[in-house]
């Protein structure tokens, strides 16, 4: 099977990781891909949101599977796209995507379908805002209502806070068209965790469940980012409690979709609250979560191509789904100077001497190749550093050695990703 693989980041290194291992695979392709995904397969110089191009590249070279890595290219009708030329694509349309692009959709889904989610309300003028504000309590949650990179939800812990949110985001542009329409919601207290799933319209299976650490800082301080590490599976969440969530917060939003005639087919990324009263939906992200994908995929024991082609195909009840039991951990080596601008250029070495630890992998997710072919930091977030192992000390032990193998001096990272599981 010819595979093009859609994306550069670390998620995409590991897809094409998991990818690669399939025996019914002929030839993978990577556009762009980054340094990392060129071990498994042929980069290509096209842009992950160019649905142009990407179509035109997969009839020319006679693609039989896409499969898309972030969300914007979802968003923006790859699928659509694919569809219409008889190419078969692991990802939904672009009105099921909705779910990911636009926060208010995924409410209205939730009201149909009695799943449980935070109380909210939608506004693209400011005064009504403000008039909805006076009525709330706080913390309160406001966030961009369209995709903003993970960066689009703010905490406001007090009046003065959230009018100047919603003032930035409605009238200050602080998240570009994004930000035209927000969605103001109660704030949840509790624990939060990803739930995964495969989805081929009527069935979803469980792929399991990671704990993401969004601020920069350790102890969970500083602005929030796409992710600074992740564990899997959480210690208090266990596939019981999983498939529970999956009854509660994924199978009624497939029935639905399929009731308003956009069957979502694709892997489903639930962010869940674990409140007083049970899980609660905080939003779908119609993709693997990055860095959840870089402790997830190494656990899958099952052919990752098969299951992406069936479940394109509606029919994935006939691929056999199993993950190890192993705890997984990663951790993403960022930038100085990341959540804002990052520093990028600084040489980067002994990534084999990381990775000659055990269980060890080391995930590209913002690397180049400069002019001397060095590789270089060329993004935020630049190396995930992923670790299985029996318990989660112990990779978490092994995790941290091979972060301090590496040599890049505009490295940073954070101190205790796995510590609030590990206490839990």
């Amino acid at each position: 099977m010819r595979v093009l693989l859609v994306g550069s980041g670390g998620r995409e290194h590991a897809l094409a990781m998991a990818i690669a291992r399939s025996p019914k695979l002929t030839e993978l392709f990577i556009a762009p891909g980054n340094p990392g995904t060129a071990q498994y397969g042929k980069n290509i110089h096209i842009k992950a949101d160019d649905i142009t191009d990407l179509v035109k590249f997969a009839q020319e070279n006679h693609i039989d599977l896409i499969i898309p890595g972030p969300e914007l290219p979802l968003v923006k009708g790859l699928t659509d796209a694919c569809n219409h030329i008889g190419i078969a694509c692991a990802g939904p349309t672009q009105q099921a995507a909705q779910l990911e692009g636009s926060k208010s959709f995924t409410k209205s889904i939730c009201d149909a379908a009695h799943i449980p989610t935070a109380q909210w309300q939608e506004f693209t003028e400011i005064d009504p805002a403000i008039s909805y504000l006076k009525t709330q309590n706080f913390p309160i949650v406001i966030k961009a209502d369209g995709l903003a990179a993970g960066k689009g939800v703010i905490i406001a812990n007090d009046f003065d806070e959230a009018e100047k949110t919603i003032k930035n985001m409605l009238e200050g542009n602080s998240f570009g068209n994004a930000g035209h329409k927000i969605v103001i919601e109660e704030f949840l207290s509790g624990e939060e965790v990803s739930l995964f799933a495969f989805c081929d319209g009527d069935t979803a299976v469980l792929i399991g469940a990671a704990q993401d650490h969004k601020r920069i800082g350790d102890n969970d301080t500083g602005p929030n980012t796409g992710g600074m590490g992740a564990v899997s599976p959480p210690p208090f969440f266990d596939k019981v409690a999983q498939e529970a969530a999956l009854n509660l917060t994924v199978r009624p939003m497939l029935k639905e979709m399929n009731r308003r005639g956009t069957p979502f087919r694709g892997v489903i990324f639930a962010g869940l609250m674990l409140t007083s009263k049970g899980p609660y939906l905080i939003e779908y992200n119609t993709r693997f979560g990055d860095p959840e994908a870089e402790v997830l995929l190494p656990r899958l024991q099952s052919d990752l191509l098969e299951i992406l082609f069936n479940l394109s195909q509606g029919k994935l009840s006939q691929s056999e789904i199993t993950f190890s039991d192993q705890a997984g951990i990663c951790i993403i080596m960022a930038a100085k100077g990341y959540p804002g601008i990052p520093i990028t250029g600084g040489i980067i070495r002994n990534i084999e001497q990381a990775e000659a630890l055990p269980n060890t992998k080391v995930f590209h997710a913002g690397t180049a190749l400069n002019n001397q072919n060095e590789l270089c930091a060329a993004g935020g977030r630049v190396l995930c550093i992923s670790v299985l192992h029996e318990d989660l000390e112990t990779a978490q032990k092994i995790a941290y050695q091979a972060v301090n193998c590496i040599d890049w001096k505009d490295g940073i990272w954070r101190k205790d990703i796995g510590n609030r599981a590990l206490r839990k």
